[in-house]
Protein backbone atom coordinates (compact mmCIF):
# COMPACT_ATOMS: atom_id res chain seq x y z
CA UNK A 1 0.00 0.00 0.00
CA UNK A 2 1.31 3.55 -0.83
CA UNK A 3 2.49 5.85 1.82
CA UNK A 4 -0.38 8.38 1.66
CA UNK A 5 1.84 10.85 4.34
CA UNK A 6 3.06 13.96 2.78
CA UNK A 7 6.47 14.26 1.45
CA UNK A 8 9.47 16.45 2.39
CA UNK A 9 9.55 19.70 0.89
CA UNK A 10 12.30 20.59 -0.91
CA UNK A 11 13.68 23.63 1.04
CA UNK A 12 12.22 24.24 4.81
CA UNK A 13 10.96 27.94 5.48
CA UNK A 14 12.55 30.38 7.72
CA UNK A 15 9.74 31.62 10.21
CA UNK A 16 9.96 35.47 10.02
CA UNK A 17 11.12 35.40 13.85
CA UNK A 18 14.30 36.37 15.13
CA UNK A 19 16.35 33.47 15.96
CA UNK A 20 17.69 32.53 19.12
CA UNK A 21 20.83 30.56 19.53
CA UNK A 22 19.86 27.09 21.06
CA UNK A 23 23.40 28.13 23.27
CA UNK A 24 21.27 30.99 25.35
CA UNK A 25 18.65 28.22 25.98
CA UNK A 26 20.57 25.94 27.14
CA UNK A 27 22.60 28.42 29.67
CA UNK A 28 19.30 29.13 31.52
CA UNK A 29 19.78 27.52 34.98
CA UNK A 30 16.19 27.77 35.69
CA UNK A 31 15.35 25.71 32.96
CA UNK A 32 18.43 22.62 33.77
CA UNK A 33 18.57 21.50 30.02
CA UNK A 34 21.10 19.13 28.87
CA UNK A 35 22.09 18.67 25.33
CA UNK A 36 22.50 14.59 24.67
CA UNK A 37 22.88 14.92 20.96
CA UNK A 38 23.37 16.78 17.60
CA UNK A 39 25.74 19.55 16.78
CA UNK A 40 26.06 22.04 19.07
CA UNK A 41 27.62 26.13 18.54
CA UNK A 42 26.27 29.62 17.57
CA UNK A 43 25.27 28.67 14.34
CA UNK A 44 22.62 26.30 15.75
CA UNK A 45 19.18 28.22 16.45
CA UNK A 46 15.24 28.12 16.70
CA UNK A 47 12.92 29.79 15.82
CA UNK A 48 10.38 29.10 18.17
CA UNK A 49 8.30 26.23 20.16
CA UNK A 50 6.25 23.71 19.41
CA UNK A 51 4.23 20.87 21.26
CA UNK A 52 3.53 17.78 19.81
CA UNK A 53 2.91 13.79 20.45
CA UNK A 54 2.07 12.97 17.05
CA UNK A 55 3.42 10.16 15.70
CA UNK A 56 4.01 12.04 12.49
CA UNK A 57 4.62 15.74 13.74
CA UNK A 58 5.41 16.51 9.94
CA UNK A 59 2.23 18.26 8.57
CA UNK A 60 2.19 20.56 11.43
CA UNK A 61 5.27 21.87 11.41
CA UNK A 62 7.16 25.07 10.10
CA UNK A 63 10.12 25.01 10.07
CA UNK A 64 12.55 26.05 12.55
CA UNK A 65 10.77 24.93 15.37
CA UNK A 66 12.47 23.40 18.91
CA UNK A 67 9.56 20.14 18.85
CA UNK A 68 8.79 18.90 22.71
CA UNK A 69 7.78 15.72 23.53
CA UNK A 70 7.02 13.41 26.53
CA UNK A 71 7.17 10.25 23.92
CA UNK A 72 3.77 9.35 24.70
CA UNK A 73 3.13 8.46 20.92
CA UNK A 74 6.50 6.21 20.96
CA UNK A 75 5.98 2.55 20.95
CA UNK A 76 7.27 0.10 23.64
CA UNK A 77 8.42 -2.30 21.63
CA UNK A 78 11.69 -4.38 21.84
CA UNK A 79 13.39 -2.85 18.64
CA UNK A 80 12.26 1.10 18.03
CA UNK A 81 15.07 1.92 15.98
CA UNK A 82 13.55 2.12 12.97
CA UNK A 83 10.62 3.50 14.28
CA UNK A 84 12.89 6.68 15.89
CA UNK A 85 14.87 6.84 12.60
CA UNK A 86 11.99 7.26 10.74
CA UNK A 87 10.44 9.94 13.12
CA UNK A 88 13.48 12.13 13.65
CA UNK A 89 14.24 12.05 9.29
CA UNK A 90 10.71 13.19 9.37
CA UNK A 91 11.29 16.14 11.77
CA UNK A 92 14.54 17.37 10.10
CA UNK A 93 12.53 16.76 6.79
CA UNK A 94 9.85 19.27 8.03
CA UNK A 95 12.80 21.73 9.23
CA UNK A 96 12.88 21.40 12.67
CA UNK A 97 15.62 23.08 14.49
CA UNK A 98 16.24 20.80 17.70
CA UNK A 99 13.98 17.86 19.61
CA UNK A 100 12.83 18.44 23.25
CA UNK A 101 12.38 14.84 25.11
CA UNK A 102 10.55 15.78 28.63
CA UNK A 103 11.13 13.34 31.15
CA UNK A 104 8.30 11.70 33.54
CA UNK A 105 5.33 10.73 33.52
CA UNK A 106 5.86 8.44 30.08
CA UNK A 107 9.60 8.01 30.31
CA UNK A 108 12.19 7.70 33.51
CA UNK A 109 15.07 8.40 30.73
CA UNK A 110 15.57 9.24 26.92
CA UNK A 111 15.61 6.00 24.66
CA UNK A 112 19.11 5.18 23.65
CA UNK A 113 17.48 4.74 19.97
CA UNK A 114 16.48 8.14 20.05
CA UNK A 115 19.69 9.56 20.73
CA UNK A 116 21.29 7.76 18.10
CA UNK A 117 18.82 8.72 15.66
CA UNK A 118 18.97 12.51 16.18
CA UNK A 119 23.23 11.74 16.04
CA UNK A 120 22.79 10.21 12.62
CA UNK A 121 20.35 13.17 11.41
CA UNK A 122 21.92 15.46 12.99
CA UNK A 123 19.02 16.94 14.70
CA UNK A 124 20.06 18.35 18.04
CA UNK A 125 18.88 16.44 21.58
CA UNK A 126 17.64 18.18 24.39
CA UNK A 127 16.65 15.94 27.78
CA UNK A 128 13.81 18.46 29.90
CA UNK A 129 13.83 17.06 33.56
CA UNK A 130 10.55 16.62 35.32
CA UNK A 131 10.69 19.80 36.96
CA UNK A 132 10.45 22.05 33.95
CA UNK A 133 7.15 22.17 32.02
CA UNK A 134 6.97 22.41 28.50
CA UNK A 135 5.13 25.84 28.64
CA UNK A 136 8.60 26.98 30.88
CA UNK A 137 10.21 26.67 27.84
CA UNK A 138 8.07 28.00 25.28
CA UNK A 139 8.06 30.79 27.85
CA UNK A 140 11.63 30.98 27.87
CA UNK A 141 11.88 30.83 24.22
CA UNK A 142 9.75 33.96 23.68
CA UNK A 143 11.74 35.92 26.16
CA UNK A 144 14.99 35.26 24.24
CA UNK A 145 13.08 36.02 20.96
CA UNK A 146 12.07 39.24 22.28
CA UNK A 147 15.53 40.25 23.30
CA UNK A 148 16.69 39.45 20.05
CA UNK A 149 14.18 41.72 18.13
CA UNK A 150 15.55 44.54 20.52
CA UNK A 151 19.01 44.23 20.30
CA UNK A 152 18.02 43.68 16.51
CA UNK A 153 16.20 46.88 16.26
CA UNK A 154 18.54 48.67 18.39
CA UNK A 155 21.47 47.70 15.87
CA UNK A 156 19.46 48.60 12.74
CA UNK A 157 18.78 52.36 14.38
CA UNK A 158 22.10 52.59 15.45
CA UNK A 159 23.55 51.67 12.04
CA UNK A 160 20.59 54.13 10.54
CA UNK A 161 22.06 57.14 12.52
CA UNK A 162 25.64 56.51 11.72
CA UNK A 163 25.08 56.40 7.89
CA UNK A 164 22.94 59.14 7.65
CA UNK A 165 25.78 61.03 9.56
CA UNK A 166 27.88 59.51 6.78
CA UNK A 167 26.15 60.66 4.03
CA UNK A 168 26.61 64.60 5.41
CA UNK A 169 30.46 64.17 5.18
CA UNK A 170 32.54 65.95 2.24
CA UNK A 171 33.01 62.32 0.82
CA UNK A 172 29.63 61.30 1.20
CA UNK A 173 29.60 57.84 -1.42
CA UNK A 174 33.12 56.83 0.15
CA UNK A 175 32.01 57.31 3.83
CA UNK A 176 28.48 55.34 3.48
CA UNK A 177 30.41 52.70 2.12
CA UNK A 178 33.34 52.71 4.98
CA UNK A 179 30.37 52.08 7.35
CA UNK A 180 28.49 50.17 5.74
CA UNK A 181 31.10 47.67 5.76
CA UNK A 182 31.83 48.61 9.66
CA UNK A 183 28.36 47.37 10.54
CA UNK A 184 27.88 44.58 7.98
CA UNK A 185 31.46 43.17 8.73
CA UNK A 186 32.02 42.97 5.06
CA UNK A 187 33.01 44.53 1.93
CA UNK A 188 30.65 47.23 0.18
CA UNK A 189 31.39 48.25 -3.04
CA UNK A 190 29.39 50.90 -5.84
CA UNK A 191 28.89 49.80 -9.36
CA UNK A 192 28.60 52.21 -11.98
CA UNK A 193 26.11 51.63 -15.02
CA UNK A 194 28.91 49.81 -17.11
CA UNK A 195 29.53 47.56 -14.15
CA UNK A 196 32.76 48.90 -13.08
CA UNK A 197 33.31 49.53 -9.36
CA UNK A 198 33.40 53.39 -8.59
CA UNK A 199 34.04 53.16 -4.90
CA UNK A 200 35.03 50.57 -2.45
CA UNK A 201 35.65 50.13 1.10
CA UNK A 202 35.68 47.15 3.76
CA UNK A 203 38.07 44.14 2.89
CA UNK A 204 37.94 43.24 -0.47
CA UNK A 205 37.30 39.25 -0.71
CA UNK A 206 38.77 36.62 -3.11
CA UNK A 207 39.15 37.13 -6.81
CA UNK A 208 36.49 34.09 -6.89
CA UNK A 209 33.76 36.03 -4.64
CA UNK A 210 34.64 39.39 -6.42
CA UNK A 211 33.81 38.03 -9.41
CA UNK A 212 30.24 36.40 -8.39
CA UNK A 213 28.98 39.89 -6.72
CA UNK A 214 30.03 41.66 -10.09
CA UNK A 215 27.56 38.93 -11.89
CA UNK A 216 25.20 39.15 -8.92
CA UNK A 217 24.97 43.23 -9.46
CA UNK A 218 24.23 42.36 -13.26
CA UNK A 219 21.26 40.51 -12.11
CA UNK A 220 19.32 43.69 -10.70
CA UNK A 221 21.05 46.43 -13.21
CA UNK A 222 17.96 47.65 -15.31
CA UNK A 223 18.60 45.85 -18.71
CA UNK A 224 17.87 49.30 -20.37
CA UNK A 225 20.74 51.66 -20.44
CA UNK A 226 20.26 54.72 -18.64
CA UNK A 227 18.62 57.27 -20.31
CA UNK A 228 18.08 55.32 -23.29
CA UNK A 229 14.61 55.13 -24.79
CA UNK A 230 13.56 52.11 -26.97
CA UNK A 231 13.71 52.52 -30.24
CA UNK A 232 13.88 50.88 -33.07
CA UNK A 233 11.83 47.57 -33.88
CA UNK A 234 10.70 48.03 -30.15
CA UNK A 235 8.90 51.42 -30.93
CA UNK A 236 7.06 50.20 -34.04
CA UNK A 237 5.92 46.83 -32.37
CA UNK A 238 7.74 44.74 -35.24
CA UNK A 239 9.59 41.73 -34.15
CA UNK A 240 12.81 41.28 -32.56
CA UNK A 241 15.35 38.40 -32.98
CA UNK A 242 16.49 37.37 -29.49
CA UNK A 243 20.07 35.79 -28.76
CA UNK A 244 20.30 31.93 -29.68
CA UNK A 245 22.78 29.43 -31.17
CA UNK A 246 23.92 29.84 -34.86
CA UNK A 247 21.20 28.39 -37.08
CA UNK A 248 18.88 28.41 -34.11
CA UNK A 249 17.58 32.17 -33.94
CA UNK A 250 14.27 32.76 -32.71
CA UNK A 251 11.71 35.93 -33.26
CA UNK A 252 9.25 37.31 -30.28
CA UNK A 253 7.11 40.24 -30.52
CA UNK A 254 8.91 43.17 -29.35
CA UNK A 255 7.98 45.08 -25.92
CA UNK A 256 9.15 46.25 -23.11
CA UNK A 257 12.41 44.69 -21.35
CA UNK A 258 11.84 41.98 -18.40
CA UNK A 259 11.83 43.89 -14.97
CA UNK A 260 14.47 43.09 -12.81
CA UNK A 261 14.46 42.69 -9.19
CA UNK A 262 15.57 45.08 -7.06
CA UNK A 263 17.79 42.98 -4.99
CA UNK A 264 19.17 39.64 -5.14
CA UNK A 265 21.42 37.36 -2.80
CA UNK A 266 23.90 34.74 -3.58
CA UNK A 267 26.79 32.96 -1.64
CA UNK A 268 30.06 31.97 -3.36
CA UNK A 269 33.00 30.43 -1.13
CA UNK A 270 31.02 30.48 2.20
CA UNK A 271 30.55 34.32 1.59
CA UNK A 272 27.02 35.77 1.89
CA UNK A 273 26.73 38.00 -1.54
CA UNK A 274 23.77 40.71 -2.04
CA UNK A 275 23.43 43.18 -4.55
CA UNK A 276 20.32 46.33 -4.46
CA UNK A 277 19.66 47.86 -7.33
CA UNK A 278 19.58 51.94 -6.25
CA UNK A 279 16.51 53.62 -6.91
CA UNK A 280 18.31 56.56 -9.23
CA UNK A 281 17.34 54.43 -11.99
CA UNK A 282 20.47 55.03 -13.89
CA UNK A 283 22.16 51.68 -13.37
CA UNK A 284 24.10 52.19 -10.12
CA UNK A 285 24.41 48.77 -7.86
CA UNK A 286 25.49 48.82 -4.44
CA UNK A 287 27.19 45.17 -3.71
CA UNK A 288 27.76 43.72 -0.05
CA UNK A 289 29.90 40.92 0.79
CA UNK A 290 29.90 39.32 4.33
CA UNK A 291 31.35 36.33 6.06
CA UNK A 292 28.00 35.85 8.21
CA UNK A 293 24.28 37.16 7.60
CA UNK A 294 22.40 38.14 11.06
CA UNK A 295 19.66 39.71 11.86
CA UNK A 296 18.84 43.25 10.54
CA UNK A 297 21.50 43.01 8.16
CA UNK A 298 19.01 43.65 4.94
CA UNK A 299 17.61 46.65 6.47
CA UNK A 300 20.77 48.10 7.33
CA UNK A 301 21.88 47.48 3.37
CA UNK A 302 18.36 48.59 2.22
CA UNK A 303 18.80 52.16 4.47
CA UNK A 304 22.38 52.13 2.86
CA UNK A 305 21.25 51.66 -1.03
CA UNK A 306 18.62 54.20 -0.15
CA UNK A 307 21.03 56.82 0.63
CA UNK A 308 23.26 55.78 -1.78
CA UNK A 309 20.39 56.56 -4.02
CA UNK A 310 19.94 59.85 -3.32
CA UNK A 311 23.69 60.65 -3.12
CA UNK A 312 23.83 59.15 -7.34
CA UNK A 313 20.78 61.02 -8.68
CA UNK A 314 19.97 61.09 -12.02
CA UNK A 315 22.60 64.13 -13.21
CA UNK A 316 25.29 62.05 -10.89
CA UNK A 317 24.83 58.92 -13.58
CA UNK A 318 27.84 58.48 -16.35
CA UNK A 319 26.55 59.75 -19.11
CA UNK A 320 24.93 62.91 -17.08
CA UNK A 321 28.23 63.67 -15.69
CA UNK A 322 30.06 63.43 -19.24
CA UNK A 323 27.49 65.78 -20.82
CA UNK A 324 27.63 68.60 -17.80
CA UNK A 325 31.16 68.31 -18.15
CA UNK A 326 31.69 68.55 -21.37
CA UNK A 327 28.80 71.16 -21.63
CA UNK A 328 30.75 73.34 -18.76
CA UNK A 329 33.96 73.08 -20.34
CA UNK A 330 32.28 74.49 -23.63
CA UNK A 331 30.42 77.49 -21.85
CA UNK A 332 33.90 78.09 -20.01
CA UNK A 333 35.79 78.25 -23.67
CA UNK A 334 34.79 79.95 -26.82
CA UNK A 335 31.81 81.86 -27.67
CA UNK A 336 29.73 80.53 -24.93
CA UNK A 337 27.33 83.12 -26.09
CA UNK A 338 26.28 80.74 -28.81
CA UNK A 339 25.56 77.61 -26.47
CA UNK A 340 23.93 79.60 -23.64
CA UNK A 341 20.58 79.17 -24.93
CA UNK A 342 20.52 75.59 -25.27
CA UNK A 343 21.45 75.45 -21.69
CA UNK A 344 18.32 73.69 -19.52
CA UNK A 345 19.65 73.10 -16.04
CA UNK A 346 16.26 71.55 -15.03
CA UNK A 347 16.47 73.66 -11.30
CA UNK A 348 13.66 76.11 -12.98
CA UNK A 349 16.77 78.08 -14.70
CA UNK A 350 17.63 78.82 -18.01
CA UNK A 351 20.83 80.08 -19.19
CA UNK A 352 19.70 81.70 -22.07
CA UNK A 353 20.30 85.54 -22.83
CA UNK A 354 16.63 86.43 -22.20
CA UNK A 355 15.88 88.75 -19.36
CA UNK A 356 14.50 86.26 -16.83
CA UNK A 357 16.26 82.66 -15.91
CA UNK A 358 13.67 81.88 -13.54
CA UNK A 359 16.10 82.31 -10.69
CA UNK A 360 15.40 85.75 -9.25
CA UNK A 361 18.43 87.11 -12.03
CA UNK A 362 18.34 88.43 -15.61
CA UNK A 363 20.32 87.94 -18.27
CA UNK A 364 21.47 84.05 -17.73
CA UNK A 365 24.40 85.68 -14.82
CA UNK A 366 25.76 82.73 -13.43
CA UNK A 367 28.67 82.25 -10.85
CA UNK A 368 31.68 80.03 -11.03
CA UNK A 369 33.25 77.93 -8.47
CA UNK A 370 36.24 76.53 -8.13
CA UNK A 371 36.78 73.93 -5.26
CA UNK A 372 39.01 71.78 -3.77
CA UNK A 373 39.30 69.13 -0.89
CA UNK A 374 40.59 69.51 2.13
CA UNK A 375 41.70 65.93 2.08
CA UNK A 376 41.33 63.08 -0.68
CA UNK A 377 41.16 63.63 -4.17
CA UNK A 378 37.80 64.26 -5.85
CA UNK A 379 36.14 61.94 -8.25
CA UNK A 380 33.31 62.08 -10.02
CA UNK A 381 31.03 60.87 -7.61
CA UNK A 382 32.09 63.51 -4.89
CA UNK A 383 32.10 66.30 -7.60
CA UNK A 384 28.41 65.27 -7.89
CA UNK A 385 27.98 65.26 -3.96
CA UNK A 386 29.61 68.87 -3.78
CA UNK A 387 27.26 69.97 -7.05
CA UNK A 388 23.89 68.65 -5.16
CA UNK A 389 25.43 71.01 -2.11
CA UNK A 390 25.78 73.69 -3.96
CA UNK A 391 22.68 73.39 -6.16
CA UNK A 392 23.67 72.84 -9.57
CA UNK A 393 23.98 69.42 -11.94
CA UNK A 394 26.77 71.81 -13.97
CA UNK A 395 29.96 70.28 -11.98
CA UNK A 396 33.44 69.95 -14.09
CA UNK A 397 35.96 67.86 -12.81
CA UNK A 398 39.27 68.94 -14.22
CA UNK A 399 41.84 66.45 -16.28
CA UNK A 400 43.92 66.75 -13.28
CA UNK A 401 41.43 65.19 -11.35
CA UNK A 402 42.23 68.30 -8.22
CA UNK A 403 39.81 71.08 -8.79
CA UNK A 404 36.14 70.97 -9.60
CA UNK A 405 34.68 73.91 -11.93
CA UNK A 406 30.91 74.31 -11.10
CA UNK A 407 28.61 76.74 -12.53
CA UNK A 408 25.49 77.97 -10.00
CA UNK A 409 23.34 80.52 -10.55
CA UNK A 410 23.69 84.15 -9.60
CA UNK A 411 20.23 83.48 -7.46
CA UNK A 412 22.04 81.03 -5.65
CA UNK A 413 24.84 82.55 -3.13
CA UNK A 414 27.67 79.34 -2.46
CA UNK A 415 27.85 79.08 1.16
CA UNK A 416 30.98 77.34 2.89
CA UNK A 417 30.48 73.46 2.39
CA UNK A 418 32.43 71.56 5.07
CA UNK A 419 35.23 69.69 3.67
CA UNK A 420 36.13 71.88 0.68
CA UNK A 421 37.68 75.39 -0.20
CA UNK A 422 36.16 77.28 -2.40
CA UNK A 423 37.18 80.36 -4.80
CA UNK A 424 33.92 82.36 -5.90
CA UNK A 425 33.62 84.52 -9.18
CA UNK A 426 31.24 87.87 -9.62
CA UNK A 427 27.71 86.86 -11.37
CA UNK A 428 28.67 87.08 -14.64
CA UNK A 429 26.56 86.69 -18.14
CA UNK A 430 27.22 83.87 -20.72
CA UNK A 431 30.02 86.74 -22.54
CA UNK A 432 31.55 87.05 -19.44
CA UNK A 433 31.67 83.51 -18.14
CA UNK A 434 35.87 82.73 -19.31
CA UNK A 435 36.77 86.21 -16.75
CA UNK A 436 34.47 84.59 -14.17
CA UNK A 437 36.64 81.06 -14.22
CA UNK A 438 39.40 82.93 -14.25
CA UNK A 439 38.33 84.55 -10.94
CA UNK A 440 37.23 81.37 -9.41
CA UNK A 441 40.51 80.32 -9.95
CA UNK A 442 42.50 82.99 -8.08
CA UNK A 443 39.96 83.50 -5.50
CA UNK A 444 40.49 79.26 -4.98
CA UNK A 445 44.17 80.07 -4.96
CA UNK A 446 43.45 82.60 -2.56
CA UNK A 447 41.43 80.99 -0.01
CA UNK A 448 44.55 78.26 0.24
CA UNK A 449 46.64 80.49 1.03
CA UNK A 450 44.77 82.13 3.69
CA UNK A 451 43.28 78.87 4.80
CA UNK A 452 39.56 79.97 4.33
CA UNK A 453 37.26 77.45 3.83
CA UNK A 454 35.14 80.90 1.09
CA UNK A 455 36.67 83.20 -0.82
CA UNK A 456 34.63 85.71 -3.17
CA UNK A 457 36.25 87.66 -6.44
CA UNK A 458 35.76 91.32 -5.04
CA UNK A 459 32.86 93.18 -6.59
CA UNK A 460 33.54 96.57 -4.67
CA UNK A 461 34.10 99.88 -7.43
CA UNK A 462 36.86 101.18 -6.98
CA UNK A 463 39.44 103.94 -8.60
CA UNK A 464 40.33 101.51 -11.83
CA UNK A 465 36.36 101.93 -12.93
CA UNK A 466 37.18 105.33 -13.26
CA UNK A 467 40.03 104.35 -16.19
CA UNK A 468 37.74 103.25 -19.47
CA UNK A 469 38.49 99.95 -20.07
CA UNK A 470 40.16 99.75 -23.60
CA UNK A 471 42.21 102.57 -22.18
CA UNK A 472 43.09 100.49 -19.04
CA UNK A 473 43.76 97.43 -21.02
CA UNK A 474 46.28 99.29 -23.30
CA UNK A 475 47.96 100.35 -20.57
CA UNK A 476 48.48 97.21 -19.07
CA UNK A 477 49.55 95.37 -22.18
CA UNK A 478 52.21 97.79 -22.60
CA UNK A 479 53.39 97.77 -18.67
CA UNK A 480 53.52 94.17 -18.56
CA UNK A 481 55.29 93.37 -22.40
CA UNK A 482 58.47 92.63 -21.31
CA UNK A 483 56.61 89.28 -19.57
CA UNK A 484 54.35 88.39 -22.18
CA UNK A 485 56.78 85.42 -22.93
CA UNK A 486 56.45 84.24 -19.76
CA UNK A 487 52.87 83.55 -18.04
CA UNK A 488 54.33 82.17 -15.16
CA UNK A 489 56.49 85.12 -13.99
CA UNK A 490 52.76 86.99 -14.70
CA UNK A 491 51.02 84.86 -12.29
CA UNK A 492 53.40 84.78 -9.66
CA UNK A 493 53.96 88.32 -9.67
CA UNK A 494 49.86 87.88 -9.45
CA UNK A 495 49.64 85.97 -6.92
CA UNK A 496 52.27 87.31 -5.15
CA UNK A 497 50.79 90.82 -4.97
CA UNK A 498 47.37 89.56 -4.05
CA UNK A 499 48.80 88.37 -0.44
CA UNK A 500 50.99 91.28 0.13
CA UNK A 501 53.94 90.00 -0.25
CA UNK A 502 54.10 86.76 1.56
CA UNK A 503 56.48 84.32 -0.16
CA UNK A 504 54.87 81.47 1.93
CA UNK A 505 51.62 81.63 0.99
CA UNK A 506 52.22 82.74 -2.20
CA UNK A 507 54.43 79.32 -2.68
CA UNK A 508 50.93 77.26 -1.30
CA UNK A 509 48.65 79.37 -3.72
CA UNK A 510 50.94 78.26 -6.48
CA UNK A 511 51.99 74.87 -5.26
CA UNK A 512 55.75 75.40 -5.76
CA UNK A 513 59.01 76.46 -3.30
CA UNK A 514 58.93 79.52 -1.43
CA UNK A 515 62.70 79.74 -3.19
CA UNK A 516 61.00 79.67 -6.46
CA UNK A 517 58.68 82.34 -5.82
CA UNK A 518 61.51 84.60 -4.49
CA UNK A 519 63.23 83.86 -7.76
CA UNK A 520 60.23 84.57 -10.13
CA UNK A 521 59.55 87.57 -8.59
CA UNK A 522 63.21 88.90 -8.93
CA UNK A 523 63.52 87.84 -12.43
CA UNK A 524 59.76 89.63 -12.59
CA UNK A 525 61.02 92.96 -11.36
CA UNK A 526 64.00 92.71 -13.11
CA UNK A 527 62.39 92.55 -16.66
CA UNK A 528 60.06 95.79 -15.66
CA UNK A 529 62.90 97.43 -14.20
CA UNK A 530 60.57 97.89 -11.24
CA UNK A 531 61.00 98.77 -7.97
CA UNK A 532 58.72 96.16 -6.18
CA UNK A 533 59.44 97.97 -2.62
CA UNK A 534 58.49 100.86 -3.53
CA UNK A 535 53.71 101.17 -2.89
CA UNK A 536 53.43 103.25 -5.84
CA UNK A 537 55.26 100.77 -8.16
CA UNK A 538 53.01 97.34 -6.47
CA UNK A 539 49.62 99.63 -7.00
CA UNK A 540 50.30 100.27 -10.66
CA UNK A 541 51.72 96.73 -11.19
CA UNK A 542 48.44 95.76 -9.49
CA UNK A 543 46.60 97.56 -11.25
CA UNK A 544 47.67 96.26 -14.66
CA UNK A 545 47.56 92.96 -13.48
CA UNK A 546 43.72 93.15 -13.10
CA UNK A 547 42.89 94.54 -16.59
CA UNK A 548 45.59 92.17 -18.30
Amino acid sequence: MADARPTAPAAAPVPPTPPVPLSALLARDDLALRQLAGPIGPDVVIHWAHTSEMADPFPYLLGGELLLTAGVQFPDAPSPDAFFDSYVARVVAAGGAALGFGLAPVHDSVPDALVTACATHGLPLLEVPPGTTFSGVARAVWQLMAQARLAELRRVTEAQQSLAAAAAHADPVPSVLRRLAQRLGGHAVLYGPDGTGIAAAGQAPASAVTEALRNLAAVVRPATPPGQAQTGQAQTGRAQTRHAPPGKATTAPAGPAPARPASATDTADGVHLSAYALGSGEGFVLGVAAGRREGGDHTIASVGAVLLSLLTGEHHSGAGAARSSALVRLLLGAAPEEVAPLLDTGDGTSGGTGDDTGDGTSGGERIVVHARPDRQTPDAVAAAALGTALGTPLVDLDPDGEVVRLLVPAGREPAPVPGWTLGVSAPAGPGGWPAADTQAARALARARATRVPLVRHGARPGLSELVPETAARAHAQALLAPLAAQPALTDTLRTWLSLHGSWDRTAVALGVHRNTVRQRVARGALLLGADLDDPDVRMELWFALRHS
